[in-house]
């Protein structure tokens, strides 16, 4: 793995991170935000066949964003904010440390890692551009390449490998699981907190059949949907937050697998409720407000698909 790159790569999402905390966003849902903002603008730059320029720009971007914030700070013009850490942080952070230092050096074991996501992001990795159609290197057209993309970027910086496309995944993982944790409104409170520990430990228990140390997205697609559901509750009073994360959580769905469509229904339906159950006057006005807001932002989610 290359060190530098690595540096780089954790430099930019710094960056990233520290301007969507600058808009207001909760700390537990900027990396798995900034994750999805970069991967849309990758399928941007894809579709428009700028992936190459994509793959390293969007990397220096955030880390001049990083470098600019850090002399700011030098220069005594802004303070560094720091919300103090809680065992739950460190918890996760331990955790994933051990995790990433163990899924680094794991083989690929699963037959769909070689038929498709392996062979695609080395594709990407090496073509530089999307499979175009005369290509035969397609065989599952039901896997749009979000995922693909940012693993691509992630190895682009840090070295093609098994351990790397693993890693760039679980990063994905391990943030979407702590976004969980912007629901809790309390932290001083453990027991609430603790149970979600205790969650995302059996996770790593008992799912058998789609863990983490391979590349399929059966697993990302239900931690994307978990983080959506928090970032739902988590602004419930502040709607235009609310309805720009539902777009984003669910344009990303949308771009990993068909069968997110799923869980976006799931997200629509949870957002209509709570836009309802948050919006003042009779029943009626409450439900419509919940029904055309969502319709306006899941909508928008499926252009990208489209």
């Amino acid at each position: 793995m290359s060190l530098l790159g690595l540096l780089i790569f954790s430099m930019a999402q710094i960056g990233y991170a520290g301007i969507l905390r600058r808009v207001g966003l909760n700390r537990y849902l900027v990396w798995i935000t900034s994750f999805i903002i970069q991967t849309m603008i990758l399928y941007i730059l894809a579709m428009l066949n700028f992936l190459t320029i994509g793959m390293r720009g969007v990397i220096i971007f955030g880390a001049i964003l990083f470098i600019i914030r850090l002399l700011i700070i030098l220069r005594k013009k802004s303070k560094l904010s720091f919300e103090g850490l809680h065992y739950f942080d460190i918890w996760m952070v331990l955790m994933g440390i051990m995790l990433g230092r163990v899924i680094y050096r794991s083989p690929l074991i699963h037959y769909d890692n070689y038929s498709h996501w392996a062979v695609i992001v080395k594709y990407l990795f090496t073509q530089g551009h999307l499979p175009i159609a005369p290509d035969t290197i397609i065989s599952f057209t039901s896997y749009p390449p979000a995922m693909a993309l940012f693993i691509t970027q992630f190895v682009t910086w840090t070295g093609f490998s098994n351990g790397g496309m693993l890693l760039g995944q679980f990063i994905v993982i391990w943030a979407g699981l702590y976004a969980t944790f912007s629901v809790v409104r309390d932290r001083t409170r453990s027991t609430f907190t603790y149970i979600i520990c205790l969650i995302i430990a059996l996770l790593n228990i008992f799912n058998i059949a789609i863990r983490m140390d391979n590349l399929l997205v059966d697993f990302v697609l239900p931690v994307i949907a978990a983080a959506g559901f928090s970032a739902i509750y988590t602004y419930r009073d502040k709607r235009w937050l609310q309805l720009s994360l539902v777009f984003l959580f669910s344009s990303e769905l949308f771009l990993i697998k068909n069968s997110g469509t799923m869980y976006i229904v799931m997200l629509a339906l949870y957002l209509i409720y709570m836009i309802a159950h948050n919006t003042p006057g009779i029943w009626v006005k409450k439900w419509f407000f919940g029904i055309w807001q969502t319709t306006i932002a899941v909508g928008l989610s499926y252009l990208p698909f489209f």
